[in-house]
């Protein structure tokens, strides 16, 4: 049988970036996007949402991220949490944390870790709380099915695999699934859905990246853009590479820029010639654009939010309507040297989400583009090692951090732990540890998993509930797909 167009270009998809296929003209899947605009069935919204993923590669400490600064003996405490830290050095001192109250704990004071800002200068996250543009979501990982610390020891009930890896915990936050590993990420099957419907004329693809290529950003059927950060400007970040003044030089440019006018007599000539009539039709569109207007930290995750708001301020000339950013910030994985390094990093993310928050509502945009982070893992609560070597080793569940104009208010969010509460048991081989005494290390047993997370995430930018399914295939394995940390449409 004949194969159609739809089926070849549905499978000739690949993960790989619109600046590769521009450059390189070896992978024509973009052309597939094509398919599914004679597939939408939900209608284009009217206004304009982007998310922005920030990637905490390594694996987060969120026990010295948001510490309990309560004295209520029937929850975790701070001194809990000193008692457990601070004969190795690890333990922040009460008086640096940054207050804040939590209305869904009774009003309990906790505290931010001190990166997060003075609470006097705009150069840091803290002062969004008081706002309500910041919201916590707590005790996040990733999950098969619901787990409980009995189940941590029952053989057949479903665990993630690869659990405590850095590189699996990694895909699986990035994918949306811990049953098995997965080709795809979520932002990419979002994009599958939403590409058609909500950026039906668009002259970018739905999402970008500016830390290279990512699970994260790899669908089925559409692929995604990557572009360097903000050292480079937008006018050059589409440039076809590696061609200069010689003859023959120019002789290659003149066939890259002939593919163009082609007729499509085959689907490979057609595929090649669309992506590179498409890329060079995008780099055109950005030789011109208006600079942003907040000042930027220049650090490499400043950058990289610098170039995901330039790209937003041009969006009304590519026609978008929708889009997905991904950022990424290393040097998470702190099993020694802990204290000074997590400190510059809280510091260096901090202050380059504020910074981005800040532009959005220069851009009038506040409350149409959402920040939040994902990491691989948290830190064990017990640390490893002592003194200024001190550091931490691979935990689960964590907390993340939401910013933007579209948050519900600043508060707690997750699904209840043990103590009633989303935020878990400080307690060594405690209810929500998973693991049990004499190697208790305060791994906490996420009860909140990446798919709920993901999933309101998801359908606060336009993701229909009935298609949750085809975005993230275990969502029915957990009861709640909307967390509430996101205003409603």
């Amino acid at each position: 049988m004949k194969e159609s167009r739809r089926e070849f270009l549905k499978k000739s998809g690949c993960a790989l970036t619109m600046t590769a296929l521009a450059s390189q003209m070896r992978h024509f899947g973009l052309m597939s996007a094509m398919a599914q605009k004679a597939d939408a069935k939900n209608t284009v919204p009217s206004d304009y949402r982007a998310l922005v993923c920030i990637f905490m590669l390594g694996g987060n400490d969120g026990n010295n991220s948001v510490v309990p600064l309560h004295s209520d003996a029937n929850l975790s405490n701070y001194q809990n949490y000193y008692a457990l830290r601070n004969d190795q050095g690890l333990a922040i001192q009460q008086g640096n944390l940054l207050p804040i109250g939590v209305p869904r704990m009774n009003n309990l004071i906790y505290g931010l870790n001190p990166a997060f800002g003075t609470g006097v200068t705009n150069n840091g996250l803290y002062e969004l709380w008081n706002a309500g543009k910041l919201a916590i979501v707590n005790n996040v990982g990733t999950l098969a099915r619901p787990t409980t610390k009995a189940q941590m020891y029952d053989f057949s009930h479903p665990k993630p695999y690869g659990l405590y890896s850095r590189y699996d915990q990694a895909a699986q936050f990035q994918s949306g699934r811990s049953d098995k590993i997965s080709s795809t990420g979520w932002a990419g099957r979002l994009s599958d859905q939403r590409t058609s419907p909500d950026n039906p004329n668009s002259l970018i693809p739905m999402i970008t990246s500016i830390s290279g290529a990512q699970l994260f950003t790899a669908g089925q059927s559409t692929l995604s853009i990557a572009v360097n950060n903000a050292i480079t400007p937008l006018n050059e970040v589409l440039n076809p590479q590696g061609y200069d003044a010689s003859p023959d030089s120019q002789a290659q440019l003149a066939a890259f820029n002939a593919l163009r006018l082609q007729e499509p007599n085959s689907q490979v000539i057609e595929a090649a010639r669309f992506v590179t009539d498409q890329a060079m039709t995008v780099n055109s569109s950005l030789q011109t654009f208006q600079e942003i207007t907040a000042p930027f930290p220049n650090t490499n995750l400043g950058n990289q939010l610098k170039q995901v708001a330039r790209i937003i301020k041009k969006r009304m000339d590519l026609n978008v309507n929708r889009q997905i950013f991904f950022c990424q910030i290393g040097g998470f994985d702190t099993h020694v040297f802990q204290t000074n390094n997590h400190t510059s990093l809280l510091s260096q993310t901090s202050q380059a989400m504020r910074a981005f928050y800040d532009e959005m509502v220069v851009q009038g945009l506040g409350d149409k583009v959402t920040q939040f982070t994902m990491s691989d893992f948290n830190r064990t609560m017990n640390p490893s090692g002592s003194g200024n070597g001190v550091g931490t080793d691979h935990g689960w569940g964590n907390h993340h951090f939401i910013v933007g104009g579209g948050v519900t208010a600043s508060n707690f969010y997750g699904v209840n732990t043990s103590n009633g509460t989303p935020f878990p048991t400080i307690m060594l081989d405690g209810p929500d540890d998973a693991d049990i005494n004499p190697g208790a290390r305060g791994r906490w047993i996420p009860t909140t998993s990446v798919e709920q997370y993901a999933a309101t995430l998801a359908r606060w930018f336009g993701l229909p509930p009935a298609n949750l399914i085809d975005v993230f295939p275990q969502i029915g394995n957990f009861t709640n797909t909307d967390l509430g940390f996101m205003q409603s449409s």
